[in-house]
């Protein structure tokens, strides 16, 4: 049998408040950096060693480049489930139809569940989710009583290509 791509969703961090958050704490550090490093003027009765900023800067480059990079990919197949968080997992997770109790889609509260967006381990009983934006995910229940949920912004979507790859 073919194993044909039933759906495929990529997922990134794009909400405009946490870019804001993001990007406003960097450009109060590179002006911080400049006023001390480049401008000469020690900032403060204890200043930051020069060092210190210019290890601070590359520090905040890649935590900047990281959040840039962060992606939640999901694919659907007649073969199971693929899914990797990127960089977290540098392949994709199978998760093969007959190793599932239950598969279906199902809308949940980020914070209220898991304590918000991320990879995140509920601390009660609803076990694992990788989740990027939005309340709505694919509910892994497998046979071994392990829970996973994938957050998608296509649960319509994905609740038509559960339906094909179960027939």
């Amino acid at each position: 049998m073919q194993d044909n791509i039933l759906f495929h969703e990529k997922q990134k961090f794009t909400q405009w408040w946490l870019w804001v958050i993001l990007l406003g704490v960097g450009f109060i550090f590179v002006g911080t950096f400049l006023i001390q490093v480049i401008g000469g003027t020690p900032l403060g009765d204890n200043p930051l060693s020069n060092e210190g900023y210019i290890i601070g800067l590359f520090l905040m480059a890649l935590f900047l480049a990281f959040f840039y990079y962060l992606e939640l990919e999901t694919i659907i197949k007649p073969s199971g489930i693929y899914v990797r968080f990127f960089p977290f997992h540098l392949s994709f997770k199978h998760y093969p139809w007959d190793s599932l109790g239950k598969c279906y889609v199902k809308q949940y509260s980020p914070i209220g569940d898991f304590g918000g967006w991320g990879v995140r381990i509920s601390l009660f009983g609803k076990g694992t989710a990788y989740n990027v934006d939005g309340d709505y995910g694919l509910q892994l229940e497998f046979l071994t009583s392990k829970k996973l949920l994938i957050g998608t912004q296509k649960p319509q979507e994905l609740s038509k290509a559960l339906d094909l790859a179960k027939q």
